[in-house]
């Protein structure tokens, strides 16, 4: 580290043009933040002053000795978490927020309808295959699935991947958490999350004990009633499942409808939830199209990031707090990049240690899937909905009046099972389609068919992310390291047959064709299990990568208060600090982890609801 150099600080006064006007003193001095600019003023309600990067962990860059921003939050990342964080801390008048983004806002000149491929629930899959609001990772190849590279989708864009994500409102299971509390996450059990749950929701059938109907976050169920998700639903009870009427409320085992983040027909991402409305705050300031490449420290303390944005070099301060809130790639590769991590690794890069931290970039844990599709009898699937003349027609429907085919993501019914006897709640989840989806949806479908996509919720499989290389534009080395347990290759197994066993109920008789997939060719076990191999792929939830726990433990990353360990002022806020993933969709969890950190940060009482209901099995020696 550089040794302590004295600070070049600047007392400035704000002139009617948004520039600063400065004279220099040779200590801190803050310059008072400054209420009822002119709106106009781009540097409104925070402080200006000028730094020498003598004391600071980076070589001096073009803008070291220019004019810098401060504010009392810095916050990396628009996303699910960092969108709530902004609104949360930007509540607090006396302070200010500045949001960094990496990607462009969701909406082209401020218009729903122009930027309809992030807006119309239905046309998920163009931004999942566009690179435009997406980082577009790729894995190694995987060892255990025919050396194959699997594509990560992650959003890069105003809601981060809300606003590229299926709309599926799934929380988890309430053992989830409570796993997380004897994990080392104290005060992160299912009694202190479930509140904040219920304070980030407004679910549209009204709140009660588990829901909440007074929050940014609009929930819904869907509106199509379609025959095939009522087969799905009744074939589940003829197979011997349950019914669940909330599996986010007192049960999740069973088959039922889903709860999505659509409201009145249009996706209700974070950024359309917890950041468009506040952006007349004159103590938050967001930019767009900016990548963070560096932390700055000044010893073990964060101080603020640098950032490129239009080819040029700058930087901003943090009088309280750096926030890191990318998600389960960006986060620890920020954190590597500025010298959190496992020191060996660093070393090889030559990036200088702050802080020897070798959990960063480990425990990384994502959901695998299948999609098991048949042939529909009837010409009642989507597959008409795809042709040039119907998508036409769908699409002036939903930008006149939000509503039709276009106005849902068209996966309302669901469920959660267990894989076996003796296993305490839900590990096998399915989401049903009334459609075919092929290879991330980049390939048009085509017959008429229906599919389950299923997968485990808690694989053991573990596998880690590294950086390529110092450079920040580099994507990081992905290994996920799918199917490396022979318990996960067995899960999966179960998960084909027990979907196979649904399709075949009584409920789908009006409906089923030949198996599209697997096919009526794969029948073994190891006919199956090459099935698998070919054909699973990630469901979208890495996490884990930067793992909340005690600071005994040698691969813990952040604090239960969410902070980094061995560090001062930084905090990670996303998917990424989750101990251990969650039996379901990660986006609700995430959202959750944000609000309740931000109650931390504020220094609110924790919110919490004692002895909450949770259903269990009448007994465990049976699967169902």
């Amino acid at each position: 580290m550089l040794s302590m150099a004295r600070r070049v600080v600047t007392r400035g006064r704000f002139m009617r043009d948004g520039r600063c006007q400065f004279t220099c003193s040779p200590e801190w001095h803050y310059v008072p933040r400054t209420r009822n600019l002119d709106r106009s003023c781009s540097f409104n309600h925070y402080r200006c002053f000028s730094a020498t990067a003598a004391n600071l962990n980076a070589s001096p860059s073009p803008t070291a000795n220019q004019k810098t921003p401060s504010y009392s939050y810095v916050i990396v990342g628009a996303g699910s978490a960092g969108c709530v964080l902004a609104n949360r801390l930007s509540e607090d008048a006396h302070e200010s927020v500045m949001l960094l983004e990496a990607g462009p806002k969701d909406m082209l000149l401020g218009s729903l309808r122009l930027s309809w491929k992030i807006h119309m629930p239905a046309a998920l899959t163009y931004n999942l295959c566009d690179d435009k609001y997406n980082w577009y990772y790729h894995t190694l190849p995987q060892t255990h699935m025919d050396n194959r590279v699997l594509y990560w989708p992650r959003g890069r864009v105003w809601g981060g991947s809300s606003s590229l994500n299926a709309m599926v409102y799934i929380r988890g299971h309430a053992e989830d958490y409570n796993r997380w509390q004897r994990e080392g996450a104290e005060g992160w059990d299912y009694e202190h999350c479930l509140p904040y749950f219920k304070k980030a929701q407004c679910h549209e059938l009204g709140e009660n004990r588990y829901r909440g109907g007074s929050g940014p976050l609009h929930v819904s169920r869907g509106k199509t009633n379609h025959p095939l998700h009522k087969a799905f639903i009744e074939a589940g009870q003829q197979a011997g499942y349950p019914f669940t009427d909330d599996m986010n409320g007192y049960q999740q085992e069973g088959l039922g409808w889903m709860d999505m983040t659509v409201y009145k027909g249009k996706r209700w991402s974070t950024a359309s939830a917890y950041l468009r409305p506040v952006l007349g705050r004159p103590n938050l300031k967001t930019e767009v199209r900016c990548l963070t490449t560096k932390i700055l420290f000044d010893g073990n303390r964060a101080v603020g990031v640098e950032y490129t944005q239009n080819g040029e070099k700058k930087r901003v301060f943090a009088d309280k707090e750096v926030i890191l809130s990318g998600g389960a790639i960006n986060s620890p590769q920020l954190l590597m990049l500025s010298g959190v991590g496992n020191a060996d690794d660093l070393k090889q890069l030559d990036i200088p240690v702050v802080q020897h931290l070798p959990g960063v970039g480990s425990n990384l844990q994502d959901h695998l899937e299948l999609y098991i599709q048949q042939q529909c009898t009837q010409p009642i699937t989507l597959y008409k909905a795809q042709k040039p003349f119907h998508m036409v027609k769908i699409g002036l429907e939903w930008l006149t009046v939000f509503t039709g085919y276009g106005a849902t993501a068209h996966l309302e019914s669901g469920g959660f099972i267990r894989s076996r006897p003796h296993v305490p709640h839900p590990d096998i989840q399915f989401h049903f389609l009334p459609s075919q989806v092929i290879d991330h949806g980049r390939v048009a479908s085509k017959i008429e068919a229906y599919q389950v996509h299923v997968g485990p919720m808690r694989s053991t499989s573990i596998g880690w992310l590294k950086l390529k290389s110092p450079n920040p534009l580099d994507h990081p080395i992905l290994q996920p390291n799918y199917l490396s347990t022979d318990i996960d290759v067995w899960e999966f197994r179960e998960c084909v047959k027990r979907s196979r066993e649904i399709f075949t109920q009584k409920a789908f008789d009006a409906f089923r064709g030949p198996e599209v997939l697997p096919g009526s060719q794969v029948q073994s076990d190891a006919d199956i299990d090459a099935f698998v191999r070919r054909k699973a792929d990630s469901a979208y939830h890495p996490s884990c990568t930067c793992k909340m726990g005690s600071p005994s433990d040698p691969m813990a990353v952040v604090d239960s208060n969410t902070r980094v360990l061995g560090v001062e002022r930084l905090r990670v806020v996303d998917a990424s600090i989750m101990p251990s993933i969650v039996s379901g969709n990660l986006n609700a969890p995430t959202i959750m982890m944000a609000e309740k950190t931000a109650d931390m940060i504020r220094g609110r009482p924790a919110l919490v609801d004692q002895a909450v209901p949770v259903y269990r099995p009448p007994t465990l020696d049976t699967q169902r």
